[in-house]
Order: C-alpha cells, then sequence, then structure tokens
C-alpha cells in the first residue's frame, strides 16, 4: 500500500452519506465552483441595477452541475444555464437551475426573452472566447464574468460596459502557498455538510470501473467528444 502526503489546508472530511466513488466527484469542481463565485464573481456583491441572475455557461458539466447547485443553496441568485440537448437540459433542471437557454444558438435573445433582465454574473465553465460578444451584450453594465479554461480571446467587446474579467484555477492557493490557503479546507467542509444535509448532491454521473490502462482510455475519450454529463469516476486498482 502507498501512501501519499497532502497538505491538510486543501483537503476536507469525506461527505458521510457518500460512498468514495461519488465522494471523489465532489472536490475539484466544488472547490473550483465556489472560488469562481464567492471569490472572483463575488456573488454576494450586488450589481447596482442588475438582475440578481448568474448564467452559468455549461450547466451539465462536472463545474456546471456543482454551480448549480451551490448557487441554489448558497444565494438568492436566480440560476440560468445553458444545455443543448433533451438530456443536458434535464440535468441542469434536476440540478436546480432555474431557466435553461441553448448555447448553440445566440444567448443575449434567449436571456432577453426570460425576462428576468441583465445578469449581474456568467461563469463560463467551458471554453466560452467565441461567445464574449454574446456576453457581453447579454450582461449588465459593470457586470462580472468568470473563465476557467484560460481563453486568450479578445476581451475588448466588456470594456463599453465595464465588465470585470476574471480567471479561477483551484490550484492558485497550494501553487502560491497564498495567505488564505485554508479556504479550501474551509468549503469543503461546508460541501460535505451540505451533500449529508440532503441539500447537495453529488455529480456523479457515470462510474467506469477500476483503474486501469483500458478504462482510463475510454473514459479520456468520452470526454473528447464533448457529451459527458456531470463528472466519470474510476474507482479501486
Amino acid at each position: 500500500m502507498e501512501y501519499h502526503l497532502v497538505d491538510e489546508r486543501i483537503v476536507g472530511k469525506k461527505p458521510r452519506s457518500l460512498d468514495f466513488p461519488a465522494a471523489a466527484a465532489l472536490p475539484l469542481t466544488a472547490i473550483t465552483a465556489w472560488e469562481a463565485m464567492f471569490d472572483r464573481l463575488d456573488v454576494a456583491r450586488a450589481v447596482p441595477g442588475a438582475a440578481k441572475t448568474i448564467l452559468i455557461l455549461g450547466g451539465a458539466g462536472g463545474v456546471g452541475s456543482i454551480a448549480i447547485q451551490l448557487a441554489r443553496q448558497l444565494t438568492d441568485l436566480a440560476v440560468v444555464a445553458t444545455a443543448s440537448r433533451p438530456e443536458t437540459t434535464q440535468w441542469a433542471k434536476d440540478m436546480g437551475a432555474h431557466h435553461i437557454v441553448d448555447h448553440s444558438k445566440p444567448l443575449a435573445p434567449q436571456v432577453a426573452a426570460l425576462g428576468v433582465g441583465a445578469p449581474a454574473f456568467v461563469f463560463a465553465t467551458v471554453p466560452a472566447g467565441g461567445l464574449f460578444p454574446d456576453f457581453a451584450e447579454l450582461i449588465a453594465p459593470q457586470g462580472r464574468v468568470a473563465l476557467i479554461n484560460g481563453e486568450s480571446a479578445d476581451v475588448s467587446p466588456f470594456m463599453r460596459k465595464s465588465v470585470a474579467v476574471c480567471y479561477e484555477l483551484m490550484f492558485t492557493r497550494p501553487l502560491f502557498q497564498t495567505a488564505d490557503i485554508e479556504a479550501q479546507h474551509k468549503l469543503l467542509n461546508e460541501v460535505a455538510d451540505l451533500v449529508d444535509s440532503g441539500l447537495v448532491r453529488s455529480t456523479m454521473r457515470e462510474n467506469y470501473g477500476r483503474i486501469d490502462a483500458a478504462n482510463l482510455m475510454r473514459a479520456f475519450a468520452f470526454l473528447k467528444t464533448g457529451r459527458a454529463i456531470g463528472k466519470i469516476v474510476l474507482a479501486g486498482f
């Protein structure tokens, strides 16, 4: 048996109500979603005149699935998620999204048609560089956008509205040993409590079985199709 030393400041307790595979689906995406919404977008700080709404691009993905749940349980924001297939639409609804729009079509007119007003926040959990002009059209002046995929696209469409654009990387705190590194320990424990209280569910969609080369290749091949929902988990050796 092998052991790995892990900094306790970046880990949290396992939810008692989940088995290990279901629990394993949560930490990476939960940290990313939590930090993006509460540290980068700072959703608790209102945008003057904006609708109390967050648009989550990629609502059925791993990060999108947990972001919808956290937004529903920990904020009073209206959650608009994107999905483009019947199965992803249903999944995003099951996670708690108030509204669904189709990211394969122009987003701005769809969001406007909802009648909720111009969203204060946009959280892109999937690559979104080509959608920056659409985001700039639909978001409220002085709104905030969070990205997690390292897009290097032109952000000038956001200038007219003074929109803040920020990046989120869950490894930043441990990589740089930031003064607030223990925030990850705390947030993971809060997520575990939410799960054990029945307020948040695991985003594991499929368990591909043991961790071996064949199953890893199968999982990666499916991920590359862009049709994955929630999280894929491998467990055991």
